[in-house]
Order: structure tokens, then sequence, then C-alpha cells
């Protein structure tokens, strides 16, 4: 799975602003995972893993570019951790740059797309890869506070900014 630049030459403009990583590199994405016999059988308990986590999220979009976050390298399946036993989620997410400002709404995004579609039982955690961000304990203090979260997703505009990320590209 290689990788290759996006965009051209030249200032690239979002909303009349100067995007920070105008030319991200490509990556591939991974092929669906079929689902069993075992896990179209609705009778059966199902186990969440670290690949059904992964095509959860895999498909969010960058808040800058018509690219999802597995496209960016942003998120990779070997990045999710789930221990079904102990109802727990941790997810690790690599910004495409050291002082990528969007990283607390990608974050963001990732925790409020876990959360509508996992059973609540689960301790959902989202942070920063380690080493790979400028304000990595800043972002990761965030996105662990419970109150923060919920005061952000009360703001009519960055709610409606978290459910463009989670929309489905057309």
């Amino acid at each position: 799975m290689g990788a290759r630049p996006v965009g051209g030459s030249g200032a690239v403009m979002a909303a009349g602003l100067r995007l920070e990583n105008a030319n991200p590199l490509i990556y591939g994405r991974s092929s669906e995972r079929p689902l069993t016999a075992r896990e179209q059988d609705g009778l059966e308990a199902d186990c969440i893993d670290g690949r059904e986590i992964f095509d959860l999220i895999r498909s969010i979009n960058d808040p800058e570019h018509p690219l999802s976050l597995e496209e960016l390298n942003v998120v990779e399946q070997l990045r999710v951790n789930v221990n079904d036993d102990e109802s727990s989620v941790s997810v690790a997410f690599t910004p495409t740059i050291p002082h990528c400002s969007m990283a607390t709404l990608i974050g963001l995004s990732i925790k409020v797309k876990l959360l509508r579609s996992l059973p609540e039982r689960f301790k959902v955690d989202v942070h920063i890869t380690p080493g790979t961000h400028a304000s990595e304990h800043a972002v990761n203090k965030q996105l662990a506070d419970k109150e923060r979260v919920a005061a952000a997703l009360e703001n009519s505009h960055l709610l409606e900014v978290v459910n463009q990320c989670l929309s489905a590209r057309l």
C-alpha cells in the first residue's frame, strides 16, 4: 500500500482559509472485511474486535481534505485496541503534521462516531499516537475529559462540523 501526494502547486484554500497541509500523502484503502457466517447469525453473541472498530472510523472525513482518515493514514487498524471482556476501546490517531490545528476535531469525530455506534457499556479512549503532535498532552487531556467533550458537542457549529466529518461522501 503506497502513498502519493495529493493536490497541485500553489496555495490550497478551504472556506477561504489556507490549509496547513496542502499536499498530504494519500494511502490506499484496505479492503472491506467480509462477514463470516457466524457474524451474520443473529442468534450468537458477537465480540467486538479491532477490525470492527477500524471499519467504523476509517471512512470518517478529514475536516480539511476530501479524503478519509484512512486515506491520510491518520487511523490504522494496528492502532486500535479492544478488550470486549472489559468493555474498553482505545484508538490512537496520527495527525498528518506535528502542528495540526485540527487534531482535537479529528479526535472528537472519532470519539463521537464510536460513542454513537458502540453499546453504552464501552469506555472509549481516543488519543494522539505518542510523539506525533506538538500539543499531544493538551489534545489528549481535552479528549479524555467527559465534561469538555459534552460541552463541545453542545456548540451547534462544532457539532455541525463533527457531523460533516461523520457523513458519508457522495
